[in-house]
């Protein structure tokens, strides 16, 4: 019988940061004796992780998953590009995206030992980002797009639409690279309308245009302001005589994501 118990190894895991595995093995080397179980972690580089938890993770990795109910988008971060390129960090990405579509948020808790184990092997901070989950329902058309870049996903993008044939998921490479924030108009809160209409004005009457001409100019540089933001009122990438809403017809987008790497 081993000297120590489950206990002990969670415990031992909190107080340095290292993996379940590691922390076990290193029990096992010192007879259960916990202070000699640290030491055996420090010379074998494996503990300190904890302290790798407060180091800014501004890299990383995005990962996109299709299940028969859902589509998910989860963000891997990590500190360095380096890292975030890396086979076993891509692939843990891939592997936690396609729990949550498969089984929700909450499953991801089942890889937090694997999360763990690979701050430690990489010698960074690695955690969760993002994640959005679409339930997919009948007759939903459901777009994803992921940008690549040295081998990994940086920018992935989630758009479930009704009454839309399948070529019109091509919204979704159009979202990654336009990055709307709204899908209509109405979406938009109230208090940024307020706060950029103020700016607006004040650059307008700055720039000497006459007060009676101010409602009408104020007004274009808002539509602009939202062609910016809006998906719909936004021009087509492919073709910026049409704008989304165009494109579309009468089809409906219901909802979109985008995880964008840093942003």
């Amino acid at each position: 019988m081993p000297a120590f118990t489950a206990k002990d190894v969670q415990a031992l895991r909190q107080a340095t940061g290292a993996g379940m595995l590691d922390c076990k093995r290193a029990l096992e080397a010192s007879d259960g004796d916990v202070e000699a179980a640290k030491r055996w972690l420090r010379e074998q580089g494996l503990a300190g992780a904890a302290k790798r938890s407060d180091r800014e993770a501004t890299q990383g990795a995005v990962a996109v998953a299709v299940s028969d109910q859902a589509a998910s988008a989860v963000e891997l971060r990590c500190e360095t590009d380096f890292v975030a390129k890396s086979e076993s960090f891509v692939e843990l990405a891939a592997e936690l995206a396609e729990l949550v579509a498969a089984s929700g948020e909450d499953a991801l808790s089942e890889r937090a030992n694997a999360i763990d184990d690979l701050k430690t092997t990489l010698k960074e901070n690695i955690s969760v980002g993002r994640v959005v989950r679409f339930p997919v329902s009948a007759g939903d058309v459901l777009g994803t797009y992921l940008h690549v870049q040295a081998g990994r996903g940086v920018n992935a993008v989630l758009v479930v639409m009704r009454d839309a044939d399948e070529e019109l998921a091509d919204v979704a490479v159009h979202i990654a690279f336009a990055r709307p924030a709204y899908l209509r108009r109405s979406d938009v809160p109230e208090h940024e309308i307020e706060a950029e209409r103020e700016t607006v004005e004040k650059i307008s009457r700055n720039e000497g245009k006459p007060e009676a001409a101010l409602p009408k100019i104020v007004d274009g540089r808002m539509n602009g302001w939202f062609k910016e933001r809006v998906l719909l009122e936004q021009p087509y990438a492919k073709d910026e005589k049409r704008t989304i809403a165009d494109l579309i017809g009468a089809a409906q987008i219901e909802r979109f994501a985008q995880i964008e790497v840093g942003s």
